[in-house]
C-alpha cells in the first residue's frame, strides 16, 4: 500500500488575453496582485487571435496574450479557487456583458503545467465547485510535451518556450523553499 504524502506546492500562473492588452494589463495585473501576490515573471506578448476566432465577436480581434508568474507557490487544491476568483474578474471588468479579458489559472508543477477549466471535457478532472483541472502540458525530456487534445496555443513553440521560463523560476523556488 503507498504511503499518503503531502502534494509538492505548485507555481500558481494566469495566462490572461485581450485586445489592446497592453491598456488594460496593469488594472489586470493590480487586482491580481491584490489576490495572488507579487508577480516574478510576464512573458513577452504571444499571439492569441491566429488560434482561433471563437472570442472575435465578443472581444474583438487582433488578441494577445501574456503568461504571469506569481512569486509564492501554492498547494494544488488552490486553483478552483483562482479560477473561480479569475471569472469574477472577466465579469467586473466586461463593458456592456461584454469581456475585454480573458484570465486562465493554472499552475506549474515539475512534471506539468495544469490549466483550469468550467468546461467538462474527457480529460478534465473535476474540482469542485464548477471547476475542473486539465494537464494541458506534461514536462518529459527536458521539455514540456502537448498532448492530442492540447490547445493549439499551448503546442507552439513561443508558448512552450514562455512555460519552461516559469518552471525554471518554480524550480529554483522548489529548491529554496527546502533549505
Amino acid at each position: 500500500m503507498g504511503q499518503v504524502k503531502n502534494p509538492d506546492l505548485v507555481n500558481l500562473v494566469c495566462v490572461i488575453f485581450g485586445n489592446d492588452l497592453q491598456y488594460k494589463s496593469k488594472e489586470v495585473l493590480d487586482i491580481l496582485i491584490s489576490k495572488f501576490g507579487d508577480v516574478d515573471f510576464i512573458s513577452k506578448p504571444l499571439d492569441f487571435s491566429i488560434f482561433t476566432s471563437y472570442y472575435r465577436e465578443e472581444m474583438g480581434g487582433e488578441l494577445k496574450s501574456r503568461i504571469v508568474s506569481f512569486k509564492c507557490l501554492v498547494h494544488p487544491f488552490e486553483l478552483a479557487n483562482a479560477k473561480i476568483f479569475t471569472n469574477s474578474v472577466e465579469k467586473r471588468l466586461a463593458v456592456n456583458g461584454k469581456r475585454v479579458v480573458n484570465i486562465d489559472a493554472g499552475y506549474i508543477h515539475h512534471s506539468q503545467f495544469v490549466l483550469a477549466s468550467t468546461k467538462q471535457w474527457g480529460n478534465r478532472i473535476y474540482l469542485k465547485s464548477g471547476i475542473y483541472a486539465e494537464i494541458t502540458l506534461l514536462f518529459l525530456g527536458g521539455h514540456f510535451r502537448p498532448w492530442e487534445m492540447t490547445y493549439p496555443n499551448y503546442r507552439t513553440p513561443e508558448y512552450i518556450e514562455e512555460l519552461e521560463k516559469i518552471r525554471a523560476l518554480y524550480m529554483k523556488k522548489r529548491r529554496n523553499s527546502k533549505k
